[in-house]
């Protein structure tokens, strides 16, 4: 078995994939990377299979029709062999230092057999067009360098949601709770940022900036006319999220649901904030019936998060209140980088 599996989704990704593959290959034959090639139709195919080449004891090449990245997530999950596993978009990196420290603990927990569900670090965002780099880490919401639980989590902050840049799973939960992305769909990655970690017990953050996000470019899916235009899907996702617990009832640890509850706020004020800020009437009414659609699901949470200071402005209807929101979306995101 394989210590730690690297799966790389790629669709149409020659300008920059090498990069990609190359921040993983740092000499450790006890990583897997998997290359999913999803349907390209550049060299992308081209250049994973000279990798697996170079590499046979470490890459794998797989090629699929078309299905977008949940679908080549979900192909990197079922033919993983590593005890945990990372996704790594094909236009973003891993810093080296940071990979050697996570592989090295990997290695530690594997020696003296500790059990351990899933570890966190951090990400940053690289935005090289504004010259601009912010790290997002936890040092305030999770003890480091220390195994928790649920129990031991303090607050997360609005900047600290737990992403699919910060989460290396361990396989096996993800196998557990039957995780399945739907195919041809952006904001995935909220999915799976979201339902494992029900299942998830043991948990080790280390304060190192691991993964480097790429953000800026003009056709790149969290670029705020490009997630106006894919609304529609931004929406399934929300509902998917909406759909996967009653929280109360079925997420026992206290701890846990009350970040779900404050994550899955988070992504119904995305949500909102998109079709309050696109501003036709159709827009608005996709809106409200988000906010309907989660009330007749789980009218507790429904209730909790329209209680909270960002909740309710979120369903105002009058001209004030739809520039409040406007402005608070466009506040948000300056401070956090949404987009």
């Amino acid at each position: 078995m394989k210590i730690l599996t690297v799966t790389i989704p790629c669709y149409n990704s020659q300008e920059y994939m090498r990069h990609a593959i190359e921040s993983v290959l740092i000499g450790e034959k006890d990583i897997e990377i998997i290359l999913v090639d999803d349907g390209s139709t550049d060299n992308t195919l081209a250049i994973a299979k000279e990798y697996q080449q170079r590499y046979p004891d470490i890459i794998r090449v797989i090629h699929k029709e078309n299905g977008g990245h949940g679908s080549a997530v979900n192909t990197g999950i079922e033919n993983a062999s590593g005890l945990f596993f990372k996704v790594l978009d094909s236009d973003d990196w891993f810093d080296e230092a940071s990979f050697h420290r996570i592989i090295n603990f990997i290695k530690y927990i594997i020696k003296e057999n500790i059990p351990l569900d899933l570890i966190i670090s951090n990400y940053v965002y690289e935005k090289p067009s504004l010259h601009k780099r912010k790290s997002i880490d936890y040092r305030s919401a999770l003890p480091c360098n220390k195994f928790i639980t649920w129990d031991d989590t303090k607050h997360f902050k609005m900047s600290q949601n737990l992403l699919m840049h910060s989460l290396m799973y361990k396989t096996q939960i993800l196998r557990d709770c039957n995780l399945k992305l739907p195919e041809h769909m952006f904001y995935v990655d909220n999915i799976f940022a979201y339902v494992p970690l029900a299942w998830v017990n043991r948990m080790y953050y280390l304060n190192v900036d691991l993964y480097r996000y790429y953000i800026g470019r003009e056709d790149q899916s969290v670029n705020e006319k490009v997630m106006t235009k894919r609304i529609d899907q931004q929406i399934k996702v929300t509902k998917i999220l909406i759909d996967s617990f009653h929280l109360e009832e079925d997420v026992k640890n206290k701890k846990c649901r009350s970040y779900l509850m404050k994550y899955l706020a988070m992504i119904m004020i995305v949500s909102s904030a998109l079709l309050v800020n696109e501003g036709s009437k159709e827009s608005i009414e996709k809106r409200d019936e988000l906010w309907r659609y989660l009330k007749k699901h789980d009218k507790k949470i429904y209730y909790k998060i329209t209680g909270t200071k960002v909740g309710l402005p979120l369903q105002f209807k009058t001209a004030l209140g739809k520039k409040i929101v406007i402005t608070g979306y466009h506040f948000f995101n300056r401070v956090y980088g949404f987009n």
